[in-house]
């Protein structure tokens, strides 16, 4: 009923306040991060939020439902992959609109997974997959990409027909690891590069990363045995560079992963580290809110896409902007590679 008929009526002026257009409700979006000792995730977080902020301003201007964040962290380790399922319940059980989650471990989520999904709640995965399932949308960062472009490199560092002796570091638990691994053999493979792994260490945060650096200086404690080490992460891949640059081991060249300001600095005074393929951590999650956000308002978005990544050496040090971003424009690597041309783009995996 409009204002004239409400008028003519002659009801009470208490009615117009069911004539006025109701306020547009924030959606409740449940967070489920990984870890806060991880710096990268941190910084994932950081842009995550900062793109709500972005989304609800523009919703307040356009008369739209912004988001409400509820947010949770998980922590680290076999404790963490029991939190996060905990958390990810009560979610459902709260029955909020969507839920954004950064899996601890690929597979222990998947019957939360079939939880929401039964409920109708749709659910977000960024950095890492759940294997099983169906997820709405998921974002990552090009981890594939990631280690292809360390092999390539580290492989440029010997010569061709040296066959390299390596450790690696790991972490079998999550997607975005296990594809880095993946990423960094084929390249060798397809640049017919020879080598053979010593062993295989697990590590993904700074006190695994510690005890790793220990097992390795104990189980190769002679310079010369090993001539690269790759490490999934800088979140266990620093404390590893640590340990080993106190043992006086620079010998060893390592490969990394992630683009930690600490790593950065390591290429920069050739300390151990000659290569890091960083994330672009803020506009991963602001990826995966945008994703949401698009959802939860009815819209086709990308079910799987991918964020490059940045080949971090001391031939690209002064193009590198950092986590937050803006990501460069394409350029030629000045090493040997399969793939030339470096194209710092969105890659859409899956409509």
């Amino acid at each position: 009923m409009n204002l004239v008929k409400i008028l003519r009526a002659g009801l009470p002026m208490a009615c117009l306040v069911f004539a006025q257009p109701l306020l547009a409700k924030d959606f409740r979006v449940g967070v489920l991060y990984w870890s806060m000792n991880i710096a990268g995730q941190v910084a994932m977080r950081a842009g995550l939020e900062a793109e709500a902020k972005a989304v609800n301003r523009e919703a307040a201007a356009a008369g739209l439902e912004g988001v409400e964040l509820i947010p949770h962290v998980a922590g680290d380790g076999e404790a963490g992959i029991e939190h996060q399922i905990v958390q990810m319940r009560e979610l459902i059980a709260d029955k909020v609109d969507l839920i954004i989650v950064q899996p601890t471990d690929n597979a222990a989520l998947a019957l939360p997974l079939r939880e929401a999904n039964a409920a109708g709640i749709p659910v977000v995965a960024y950095d890492q997959y759940i294997s099983g399932g169906t997820l709405a949308a998921y974002r990552s960062s090009d981890n594939y990409q990631a280690g292809f472009l360390d092999g390539e490199y580290l492989s440029s560092r010997f010569p061709p027909t040296q066959e390299l002796r390596i450790v690696l570091v790991e972490y079998p638990h999550v997607s975005s690891t296990v594809e880095r691994v993946d990423g960094f053999l084929d390249a060798l493979a397809g640049l017919h590069r020879p080598y053979a792994i010593l062993k295989r260490y697990e590590a993904v945060e700074p006190v695994s990363g510690a005890a790793a650096a220990q097992a390795i200086l104990r189980d190769f404690p002679a310079k010369g045995g090993i001539d690269a080490v790759f490490t999934v992460n800088d979140g266990g891949g620093l404390a590893v560079v640590d340990g080993l640059a106190k043992a006086d081991r620079d010998d060893i060249l390592v490969a990394t992963v992630d683009g930690d300001p600490s790593s950065v600095a390591n290429i920069r005074s050739g300390r151990l580290t000659v290569i890091d393929s960083a994330q672009f951590c803020g506009p991963l999650g602001a990826e995966a809110l945008r994703a949401a956000y698009g959802i939860l308002l009815g819209n086709k978005v990308p079910t799987y896409a991918l964020v490059p990544v940045f080949p971090i050496t001391r031939e690209t040090l002064s193009d590198y902007p950092g986590w937050a971003g803006p990501i460069p424009k394409p350029f030629t690597k000045p090493w040997p590679s399969l793939e030339p041309r470096w194209a710092g783009v969105l890659r859409v995996v899956k409509q």
